[in-house]
């Protein structure tokens, strides 16, 4: 079990310099004060004496490239050194036999949001974030949702409000939209993108949600101008509306049929659809949960000729199938989610995508709802799965889930297993200057994990508000079991340690990810397009 250790009190011979240590800031004077002849603490020994906050010492650092035996220093929120024999701090955990990991972040969760018909999730900022820091989960974006004839900017400013009150590991905004008119793309969306939120998402299904084509162009292109990276949730809508209503007319209404109301066609037919606007304009773009392997092979093809396209998957995908919808009553309820849950040669075509890295990263997807009269069963406790809200929890799962897969079972490894969840997030969202690793100066953001300790999943085990989990009944090896936020311990023997809004908002740019590649389509290439300037 790790522990706090008491203070030691006295410096430690075996002196360490931090790896980020400025020669000419260590005092002058002769050889005797520097190595100890005199009696007493040296002069170095006193400057660096309680030089840290926090000491995490014999664990096991693991980053996207490395991993190492090291001791972790913190100061004043950072990652202030890594080496062996740290001394001189306040406080110190003992990591022995631990994995010591950056903190994740989940960059897909639908926290105290309203659906477009007026449902309002399970979650507050609080219990969503609170439930993610238990799973390991330090920094999450969730959206900013605006529903038609909404204004952004205001729907920005509540649920900005909403998340200073309660949200306790750091946060930050996508801006979901669904009515993209001259206003909005013009006078509200630039200073909100300048602000920090440079990521815009839209829906290309939904009869309420859907932007169409054309208004699709619009936000690509205001987007390129702006700086932001555009988010897709990729699926046919004709198709899925077509398919759907004929499902029901012949009585076919059951859970089950909500994974055949989505076509599988209907996946990789948006995404290309998608990718060939991106490429008109060269804008990057980025296909929320691939649940298809033919949408993941979409994804490739496009990259392969040098597309800026990027794509994520989530836990659900990676473990569930469509015969977890097929239960008795109204339980398949649990596992409604869009795009549909398939099959295990998707699992296993989607694992084999991010190993590629046709596919970057893993997010949860979040969406709670709770088992009754307010959630799942709003139309009764054996709804239509045409009307049964769509979404499951995850942010508390979604990490120990994918360590027993990827870890403990070996699959590809703790390099991998940090890549996916943190360091690649970070690096696509613009958060790699602070966040997603453990390196000198990062915040440090870091879960301590358990690798032996055996954990069976229940409904009664999670802390977010929805009251069960998809997963329950699986038994996983490998627990995060004290969690850091920016130095300041979270999570720890089980409870939580931190205030509702003491999480900090994360302002982002768009970055490398969001750069347009400069391969002009003809269209938009003057020298092609006889002289035309469309940008």
């Amino acid at each position: 079990m790790l522990c706090a250790l008491a203070d030691r009190g006295q410096a430690s011979p075996r002196f360490a310099v931090p790896l980020n240590c400025n020669r000419d800031q260590l005092p002058a004077g002769p050889p005797s004060s520097i190595i100890g002849a005199q009696p007493g603490p040296t002069r170095i020994e006193e400057l660096f004496m309680r030089r840290y906050d926090l000491i995490i010492r014999g664990g096991t650092v693991a980053t996207a490239a490395d991993t190492f035996s090291a001791d972790l220093a913190v100061k004043d929120g950072k990652v202030a050194a890594l080496g062996l024999g740290l001394d001189g701090a306040d406080r110190e955990i003992d990591a022995t036999g631990h994995f010591v990991l950056p903190g994740g972040i989940d960059t897909h969760a639908h926290i105290e949001q309203i659906a477009s018909n007026g449902m309002l999730n399970a979650d507050t900022f609080e219990t969503a974030t609170r439930s993610a820091a238990f799973g390991g989960t330090t920094s999450v974006i969730c959206f900013a949702c605006q529903h038609r004839g909404d204004s952004l900017k205001a729907v920005y400013e509540d649920y900005s409000a909403r998340a200073r009150r309660g949200a306790i590991i750091d946060y930050s905004f996508h801006l979901l939209l669904t009515d993209p008119t001259p206003t909005v793309l013009n006078e509200e969306l630039p200073p909100l993108v300048a602000e920090g939120n440079a990521s815009i998402k839209v829906f290309m299904t939904y009869d309420l949600m859907n932007i169409g084509d054309e208004a699709l162009l619009d936000i690509l292109l205001k987007a390129r101008e702006l700086g932001a990276l555009v988010a897709v949730h990729a699926e046919n809508n004709g198709m899925i509306s077509w398919l759907g209503k004929r499902l029901v007319e012949r009585g076919y209404t059951d859970a089950k049929y909500h994974a055949v109301s989505h076509p599988r066609a209907s996946e990789p037919e948006a995404i290309n659809r998608l990718i060939a606007f991106a490429e008109l304009l060269d804008q990057p773009v980025i296909v929320y949960h691939v649940a298809t392997g033919e949408g993941a092979a979409v994804i490739r093809e496009a990259r392969g000729r040098g597309v800026k396209v990027y794509g994520e998957t989530c836990t659900q995908y990676l473990f569930l199938t469509a015969q977890d919808l097929d239960r008795p009553g109204g339980e398949g309820a649990k596992w409604v989610c869009s795009p549909p849950l398939r099959t295990t040669a998707d699992q296993e075509a989607l694992w084999q995508a991010l190993a590629l890295g046709d596919l970057q990263l893993v997010s949860s997807d979040h969406a709670p709802y709770t088992l009754d009269e307010r959630g799942k069963y709003a139309h009764g406790h054996v709804p239509s799965f045409k009307r049964t809200a769509n979404g499951m929890p995850g942010l508390e799962t979604r990490l120990p889930m994918l360590f027993d897969a990827m870890v403990t079972r070996g699959r590809f490894g703790i390099n991998k297993f940090v890549q996916w969840t943190a360091t690649e997030p970070a690096r696509i969202y613009g958060l790699g200057d602070r966040k997603g690793t453990l390196a000198i100066g990062a915040d440090a953001d870091i879960a301590i994990w358990d690798p032996s300790q055996r954990v069976t999943l229940t409904d009664d085990l999670v802390h977010d508000n929805t009251g069960y989990t998809p997963f329950a009944g699986r038994t996983i090896t490998g627990w995060p079991t004290t969690v850091l936020r920016r130095g300041e311990t979270i999570i720890a023997d089980g409870e939580c340690q931190a205030a509702a809004g003491s999480g900090a908002y994360l302002p982002r740019r768009g970055g490398e990810a969001a750069t347009p590649s400069g391969r002009l389509s003809p269209e938009f290439d003057p020298e092609r397009n006889f002289g035309a300037k469309l940008y």
